[in-house]
C-alpha cells in the first residue's frame, strides 16, 4: 500500500530494502547506497507535516523594507542658515575626523576602558546605611532604553530637574546622570549594526524632544562612524535626522539661540557630506 507522500509525489528512486525497517539504525553509518536511501526515507517520514516557526518580531523589525522619504527640510528663517563657506569648512573637518577614526580604530578599540569613568553605573543603596556601590553598566546591542540612558544620562532621559537632584551629590562627575560622552574608546568598539541601532534609538527620542548637548555629540560621533556607501536604513535615518533638525530650526527666531549651531551642523553633514543635496541649505 502506498503512503500519502507517495501518492502526492511519485517515487523517482525506487528502493528495495531487505529485512524489517525496525532493525535499521538511523544514527549509524549506512553500509551501502540502498541503506542510505532507506535512512533518508525513514527520516523524512518522521518529520511533521506542518511546522510552525517561533519568530521573535523584534529581530525582524530592522530587516523590513525601508521606505525613504524624499521630503525636504523646512526652510531656515531669514538669517539663520549658514554660509556656503561655513558648510564647506565643516564638511572638510568632518572628513578629517572620519579618516582619523578609521585610521586609529584598532588602536582605540584596544584601549582598556576605565571602569570608574566609562562603563560603571554608580548608585546609592539607601536600604543599607546609605552605602554606595558600583555596578557594571554596558548596554546590550538591542537594549534601546539602556542606550538612551547611556548616551543621554538619567537627567535628560528621565526629564529630571535640578530641584530633584540628590541633595548630597558626589564630588566626582557622575556620567550616569549626565550621560556618557562618545569617547573614541567607546565608539570604536561599536559594530556597524550597533551604530545604526543607536542612531535609530536616539533619532526616535529626538523626534519627540529638543536638541541637547549630549544628543548633538552622539549624533556627530555616530555619523562619523557611519560607513559609506550608505545602507538603505542608514539613508533613511540620516534624512529623518536632518528633517527634524530643520523642523526645530524653523521655530527659532534668533541667531543667538544656542541650539542653532548644532542644528545647522547636523543638516550640513547629512546634506553636504552624505550627498543628500535636496536637504542642503542654499546660499541666501
Amino acid at each position: 500500500m502506498k503512503s500519502d507522500a507517495e501518492e502526492l509525489m511519485p517515487r523517482l528512486l525506487p528502493v528495495e530494502f531487505e529485512g524489517s525497517t525496525k532493525d535499521l539504525d538511523l544514527s549509524g553509518t549506512p553500509r551501502n547506497p540502498q541503506e542510505y536511501l532507506r535512512q533518508v526515507q525513514l527520516e523524512a517520514s518522521l518529520c511533521p507535516e506542518v511546522v510552525v516557526a517561533q519568530i521573535d518580531p523584534k529581530k525582524l523589525r530592522r530587516k523590513q523594507t525601508v521606505n525613504a522619504s524624499v521630503a525636504g527640510c523646512h526652510a531656515a528663517p531669514a538669517g539663520l542658515s549658514p554660509s556656503l563657506g561655513w558648510q564647506r569648512q565643516q564638511v572638510s573637518h568632518f572628513s578629517d575626523v572620519r579618516q582619523s577614526i578609521t585610521k586609529n580604530r584598532r588602536h582605540w578599540s584596544s584601549q582598556t576602558l576605565d571602569d570608574n569613568v566609562l562603563l560603571v553605573r554608580r548608585h546609592r543603596i539607601r536600604k543599607f546605611h546609605g552605602e554606595s556601590s558600583n555596578t557594571k553598566f554596558n548596554p546590550k546591542q538591542n537594549d534601546e532604553e539602556g542606550w538612551k540612558r547611556f548616551c543621554l544620562g538619567e537627567t535628560v532621559y528621565l526629564g529630571a530637574c535640578q530641584a530633584d537632584a540628590d541633595p548630597n551629590p558626589e564630588p566626582a562627575l557622575d556620567y550616569n546622570k549626565v550621560g556618557f560622552p562618545p569617547f573614541l574608546s567607546i565608539v570604536s568598539r561599536l559594530s556597524q549594526s550597533t551604530v545604526l541601532l543607536v542612531l535609530e534609538v536616539l533619532i526616535g527620542w529626538f523626534e519627540e524632544s529638543d536638541i541637547v548637548p549630549q544628543l548633538g555629540r552622539w549624533f556627530y560621533a555616530l555619523l562619523a562612524c557611519l560607513e559609506k556607501p550608505l545602507l538603505p536604513e542608514a539613508h533613511s535615518l540620516i534624512r529623518q535626522l536632518a528633517r527634524r533638525c530643520g523642523q526645530l530650526r524653523s521655530m527659532l527666531d534668533s541667531q543667538e539661540d544656542e541650539r542653532l549651531p548644532a542644528l545647522n551642523l547636523l543638516i550640513c553633514l547629512v546634506a553636504r557630506y552624505f550627498e543628500q543635496n535636496d536637504l542642503a541649505d542654499q546660499q541666501e
